[in-house]
């Protein structure tokens, strides 16, 4: 039932209301109605009502009694179904209204893309608004429906309440399924709609957002490379602005542009190196912000040999020249396996410009990589450098750059670390190129090259054309499977089916408002299959984070996971045909399944389907940090470890108290070794178990309290890098007291 729309309800009528609401729930609300009839006024509005019963039941949740956020969705669930009836003139308690009409309504305000009516029928419309499951919102906790309300449900320009969240589910649903074959479209949209609305993955929030809208594209995150030249440098700058626009995160490879005091044109000392440029993409990131709702998120990254590495890894510091920071932007630096050498026996390292050596050498340091541990091309380049009269060189302790590195992870988070052999190692498309570094979250490998400007003419009509050669501008088409749900309920072989043509088909729907970025997502087909929920799965299944077992159970999920992943690429390539890079790839030479040591009698199958029948997408898995979207799913996010059992999300209008999900007797004693409190050495070794079957990488944070001992730092650094870990995202450092942390002082 509702609540009447004007004034306060009957005490009977509350009563009802709130027993309703509390169906199914193991909470007793005898003293909540007690308090809802003392603190709700008279003659107040169905907003006033709905808002403190809300908050009543928001001030019952602890750790021992975690359902009342339930009790309070539900509250919240009605409130949206009134005034969507309201806005949209049907009776609320039928919860959810005509799905045509609200199709119509909303195109016809601007708000949907013509694509929805154009491409279905109103017959098949109406079937699917028929399929829509209403009990599926009471999935939600409150702060996973408060989320998805007031970010990502489409209302009109005004903000008034229209779509409801079965309906949004639906939309994504249809709108990523647009051009399937209409004998199997519907069937195909139910399936989307079924992962979706029961919670077991979600879509990235560029496509939890834009889907089905006007406005905006549906990929996460680009990754620009820069050419050393003042064309490559504006274009970037200008191609940067446009992705922050529309909502992109963007990683930046500046690692070709000469250094401070290199030449220019022929004259020695005139160029002032990497940082002035980062100030620029630093200041874009603040004025190009992202639909107005954040500044723009941009992350560069620079190569540990580049003579402008200590400056650059200053650039994040609270203290020192303000005219050489960059608060606004992140930083990641690129470590070969050589430099990670040199630090673990405390040897030299040299630093170069990358314009002369470019000019003295004839090659490009950053465009080789070492093809095995401990040897490789990359480092005979680097020591031909080191041992050349011609080349300018500094040479500083490996150590002390690293020093440089933690000292700025323990004040700032950054810089990310990208270990660019392992990378390239496992690079599924070595034929096309090279991998410079990953995006803004770190758990993107793709193949990268700058644009390059050819020529400017003037056309009889006055017209002025510039010429391009594109270059490969990174794409990242994301979405995650909840374990926390999914795995539980033995959905992984149907979902993963599903997932991987949604994703497929966002690379087909989408407009990048950058052409060579359109290019690229054509060329690898790439996509980003992740998870979250990693420690609620834990929990659920009684596995202590500080285990073998854990790490075990992490090696033999993410292997069934990249199986079921790379079976549906291959079966989708069957029927629509092989990215075009294929050919050479490590899928098509079958290197990719003996790299990885997949040779029992199930991969050996899998190996020849694939290198008979093609694989639809280039790139495949990417384990993401997924924090609003977990959020919305009622899980934990990514692979991390949870904060608290018990906390509170702070909000506009109040605090959302929240606890780690699935919270009971049972589960408490996994979620209490908590992310400041558990060993991160055991993160390191679920993280390299799962790293092996993740043809990308993974946003890995690492959890450590501020007065950590520098030597334990770095210890996590060198198992990072030898557990063959590509990349390692935040480090996240607390200067609160830490309880149980025995490791970080050992």
């Amino acid at each position: 039932m509702t609540l009447a729309t004007t004034v306060t309800p009957k005490i009977d009528d509350l009563h009802l209301f709130i027993d309703n609401a509390a169906k199914g729930l193991s909470i007793n609300t005898e003293e909540y109605k007690e308090k809802a009839e003392r603190t709700i006024q008279t003659n107040s509005t169905v907003e006033k009502v709905t808002e403190a019963l809300i908050k009543i039941a928001l001030e019952n949740i602890d750790e021992a009694q975690p359902e009342w956020t339930f009790l309070a969705a539900r509250i919240y669930v009605q409130e949206l179904y009134r005034k969507a009836g309201e806005n949209r003139h049907y009776d609320p308690a039928k919860q959810y209204g005509n799905f045509y009409e609200l199709i119509q309504t909303l195109t016809d305000k601007g708000i949907y893309a013509n694509n929805l009516l154009d491409k279905y029928t109103k017959e098949e419309i109406a079937e699917l608004g028929e399929s829509l499951q209403p009990e599926r919102d009471l999935l939600f906790n409150y702060l996973g429906i408060y989320t998805i309300a007031t970010r990502y449900l489409a209302t009109d320009h005004e903000k008034n309440i229209y779509e409801l969240p079965q309906e949004r589910w639906m939309i994504i649903a249809m709108y990523l399924m647009q051009d399937e074959d209409k004998a199997q479209r519907t069937h195909l949209v139910t399936e989307a709609y079924w992962a979706l609305s029961n919670l077991y993955m979600t879509v990235a929030t560029p496509t939890l957002t834009n889907a089905g809208k006007t406005h905006g594209q549906l990929s996460s995150c680009f990754i620009d490379t820069v050419d050393d030249s003042l064309q490559s440098i504006y274009d970037s700058n200008t191609d940067i602005a446009k992705l922050s626009k529309n909502g992109g995160g963007i990683g930046v490879y500046m690692g070709k542009i000469r250094s401070r005091g290199s030449s220019i044109k022929g004259f020695k000392g005139m160029s002032s190196g990497v940082v002035p440029w980062i100030k620029q993409l630093n200041n874009t990131a603040v004025s190009v912000d992202q639909l107005g709702t954040r500044k723009g998120a941009i992350a560069i990254y620079l190569d540990v040999w580049h003579m402008d590495i200590e400056s650059f890894l200053d650039l994040k510091l609270n203290n020192g020249d303000d005219r050489m920071r960059a608060h606004d932007i992140f930083t990641g630096v690129t470590l070969p396996d050589y430099f990670m050498e040199q630090v673990d026996k405390r040897g030299d390292w040299y630093l170069f410009d990358p314009h002369e050596v470019r000019q003295v050498m004839g090659y490009s340091l950053e465009d080789f990589y070492d093809e095995e541990n401990g040897d490789g091309t990359w480092r005979r380049k680097y020591e031909e450098c080191v041992a050349s009269p011609n080349l300018t060189k500094k040479q500083v302790p490996a150590i002390a750059i690293m020093k440089r590195i933690m000292k700025s992870q323990l004040e700032s988070g950054t810089p990310f670390m990208f270990y660019r052999d392992e990378v390239n190692r496992q690079n599924s498309n070595p034929h096309e190129g090279m991998i410079y570094c990953s995006n803004l979250c770190t758990e993107i490998t793709q193949n990268q090259s700058p644009t390059q400007f050819l020529e400017e003419f003037v056309e009889a009509d006055n017209t002025i054309v510039k010429k391009y050669k594109a270059g490969d501008y990174v794409v990242c088409n994301l979405s995650s499977i909840n374990l926390g749900k999914a795995v539980p309920d033995d959905v992984l072989e149907s979902l993963i089916k599903i997932q991987v043509r949604m994703l497929d088909s966002v690379i087909d729907i989408n407009t990048l408002p950058i052409k060579q970025a359109q290019l690229t997502n054509q060329k690898y087909r790439a996509i980003g299959l992740g998870t979250f929920g990693w420690h609620h799965l834990l929990a659920l299944k009684n596995i202590k984070w500080e285990t073998d077992e854990a790490v075990t159970f992490a090696d033999e999920l993410y292997e069934k996971i990249a199986y079921l992943t790379i079976q549906n690429s291959m079966e989708l390539s069957k029927e629509k045909g092989s990215y075009p890079a294929f050919e050479g790839s490590t899928w098509s030479n079958g290197a990719y399944f003996t790299n990885k040591g997949y040779t029992d009698e199930k991969w050996a199958s899998l190996q020849a389907e694939v290198q008979e029948n093609g694989m639809r997408n280039g790139y495949l898995m990417a384990v993401a940090p997924n924090s609003s979207t977990s959020m919305i799913a009622g899980s934990t996010a990514s692979i991390d470890p949870i904060f608290k059992t018990f906390y509170s999300e702070e909000k506009k209008d109040f605090r959302i108290p929240t606890t780690a999900p699935d919270l009971n007797s049972y589960t408490y004693d996994v979620y209490r070794r908590s992310a400041y409190i558990v060993d991160q050495r055991w993160s390191v070794r679920q993280n390299a178990a799962r790293q092996k079957h993740v043809d990308q990488s993974i946003s890995f944070n690492i959890y450590v309290p501020n007065t950590i001992r520098a030597s334990v730092l770095l210890d996590l650094h060198l198992q990072a890098w030898q557990g063959g870990i590509k990349t390692t995202y935040y480090v996240r450092s607390t200067s609160s007291d830490i309880e149980d942390c025995e490791w970080c002082e050992s």
